[in-house]
């Protein structure tokens, strides 16, 4: 319980099921297309498919604005994660795709297995 909770004041991730994500992602699955794995944090998530990658970013107070963003992982230009040492408190995935500068980051809690999960279905995918 401590731990959603700390999760939750940080931001940290956590996997879930994908109807956790809300309405607006389900609406925005193709027919046929299977959620390998959502993760969603205190507003935002992501989930990765059979044949994408799914970021939803709520926007504003409420967070009723919510932006989609799709990555096809034939996009995908690399991922990495990074293991959180002795004092840390979180593990992080990374992700580029070719048209950004920038990665997709998402901060997991240290110790819970997520990051290498999400990781595995990424080399998974990507092979």
């Amino acid at each position: 319980m401590l731990g959603r909770i700390l999760g939750a004041v940080t931001g940290d991730a956590g996997r879930v099921e994908p109807a956790a994500l809300g309405p607006r992602f389900q609406e925005a699955l193709l027919p046929g297309e299977e959620v390998l794995a959502a993760f969603r944090t205190v507003r935002d998530g992501f989930a990765l498919t059979d044949w994408r990658v799914m970021v939803m970013d709520r926007q504003g107070v409420t967070g009723s604005k919510t932006e989609i963003v799709s990555i096809p992982y034939r996009s995908i230009h690399r991922f990495s994660v990074e293991a959180g040492g002795t004092t840390d408190l979180d593990e992080e995935l990374k992700i580029w795709d070719r048209a950004g500068v920038e990665p997709f980051a998402f901060s997991f809690r240290r110790g819970s297995g997520v990051a290498m999960a999400a990781h595995a279905i990424l080399a998974q995918r990507l092979r």
